[in-house]
């Protein structure tokens, strides 16, 4: 199976899906007390990014999962709002999530913005103040009104999931299910499938990874995919249930 027909199938199989579940949800509107699974992997799309090779619709922009390691005990809804970000104070944290950092980091160089310095520094927010001689009340100070921004970005993004409880470890299904998802997406040093529009903010990010594939990932987009992972996924997709009634 070429690419494109895999990609065709790919999103006939996530058609299915948002029928099944009801979907697109978007973060904004989610909470911890909807129906989550325990485990999953998660797809998000993006404003005006369509697909324009393999059909029509939108296209899946960020890939995802969870609690990969042995003793990872991270679930789903979790991991979701880690991208999220707080809602009381419509802020978040970068530094516990990838997704959240590639955006910010895209928003800063879309506007030419140099602040705030801190951005990407450190796992923690004392760590970045250690590096740039502050506090870290200026780290987070200075970093606030970006973090939201990003909150609003991410939240209005529809996003499908598939639930896969399987147990954390380097064999699981999700792993299976997110690294192929990525590698076939993917349009880093090939011919371009579905390429993103030519306003899409990821061309702002300093990740060349980001740019050049089309997507929000910045691991495995160099990948070859395996078809197989298609019959996992849609299996998975047909034993997912709505989180809500």
């Amino acid at each position: 199976m070429g690419r494109t027909e895999a990609l065709r199938a790919f999103y006939r199989v996530l058609d299915a899906l948002r029928k099944r579940t009801g979907g697109p949800f978007r973060l904004s509107e989610c909470t911890g007390r909807l129906a989550w699974p325990r485990r999953g992997v998660y797809f998000f799309f993006e404003k005006d990014e369509l697909r324009s090779t393999t059909g029509s619709g939108p296209r899946v922009v960020r890939i995802g999962t969870q609690a990969l390691g042995r003793k990872s005990r991270t679930t789903l809804w979790n991991r979701l709002s880690q991208h999220r970000g707080t809602v009381k104070l419509s802020g978040g944290n970068h530094r516990g999530s990838i997704f959240r950092l590639l955006v910010g980091d895209a928003m800063m160089h879309r506007d030419g913005n140099q602040r705030p310095p801190s951005w990407g520094v450190g796992s923690t927010a004392g760590a970045a103040a250690q590096r740039l001689s502050c506090e870290p009340n200026q780290v987070i100070a200075d970093e606030f009104e970006l973090e939201r921004a990003v909150s609003r970005y991410i939240g209005a993004m529809p996003f499908l999931f598939v639930a896969v409880d399987d147990e954390p470890g380097p064999g699981t299904a999700r792993r299976v299910i997110e690294r192929n998802t990525i590698a076939l997406l993917s349009n880093y040093q090939r011919t371009p499938i579905d390429p993103p529009s030519n306003s899409w903010l990821g061309f702002s990010c300093s990740r060349e990874r980001v740019k050049e594939s089309g997507i929000w990932n910045n691991d495995h987009v160099e990948e070859a995919f395996d078809e197989a992972f298609l019959d996992v996924l849609a299996e998975a997709a047909a034993a997912t249930s709505p989180i809500s009634s």
